[in-house]
């Protein structure tokens, strides 16, 4: 479908613009905060390009599949470096959040590879952690909106905790899931074009604004595709 094109075209272009990213900054993880310690600068290298190969190969409709597995298991050792933090620190919610993110990609690409219902409910199950994510940061979310948008900060970073809860218990149970996720996209679209954009126009020399800009579009791309493949 036209729609899960679009998906794979926005998670393929975030994916190599991640990897041009940790190319650019010679950083494994351009999250910034994973335990990879002092990785080899060939094995940085080799994550990045891998990012940037699988990226193109996910936009080619004929390299999609392959091109999925390559991403997955790049995202997947992300998601095992955030397990080390996790156990140290198992009471804090903020150790977790960084983990959801990156597993809501390799959801992204096991839609692509294995379309069905496991992508749409390990999406869910990372979507109640960005709700859970705002409700433990309410005021740091806030501080993101734009002060300009009516009526104020608070009133849409509750809006977006509750549009993600909801979008969640419909992910899960699977009743207007493809709805959900396909309104997920746009949320998530519009987040980043409010937050991010501006962020790297104005301070284009700070890698934790591009390292989140293209997370943002990431997750973006791949809410997209699970929207389509369940």
């Amino acid at each position: 479908m036209r729609t899960a094109l679009y998906g794979r075209i926005i998670f393929g272009a975030s994916a190599v613009l991640f990897g041009v990213i940790g190319l650019m900054w010679h950083d494994a993880d351009t999250w910034q905060n994973l335990p990879f310690f002092k990785l080899p600068g060939i094995v940085v290298d080799v994550l990045a390009i891998a990012q940037i190969v699988g990226g193109i190969g996910l936009m080619l409709s004929r390299t999609e599949r392959p091109a999925s597995i390559v991403l997955g298991v790049v995202y997947s050792m992300f998601c095992l470096a955030c397990v080390p933090t996790i156990v140290a620190h198992p009471a804090s919610y903020g150790s977790y959040v960084l983990f959801f993110e990156i597993f809501s990609l390799v959801c992204g690409a096991l839609a692509v590879y294995a379309p069905g219902p496991a992508a749409r409910i390990g999406f869910g199950i990372c979507t109640v952690s960005f709700a859970l994510a705002q409700i433990f940061y309410l005021k740091f979310t806030a501080s993101l909106v734009p002060a300009w948008i009516l009526p104020n900060q608070m009133f849409w970073a509750i809006f977006t905790t509750v549009a993600f809860a909801l979008a969640a218990i419909a992910m899960l149970i699977n009743v207007q899931a493809r709805l959900a996720l396909r309104l997920t996209t746009v949320m998530i679209g519009i987040f980043g074009l409010l937050v991010w954009v501006p962020a790297v126009i104005t301070h284009p020399e700070q890698h934790g604004n591009w390292s989140e800009f293209a997370v943002n579009f990431l997750i973006m791309g791949a809410a997209g595709i699970v929207a389509e493949s369940k």
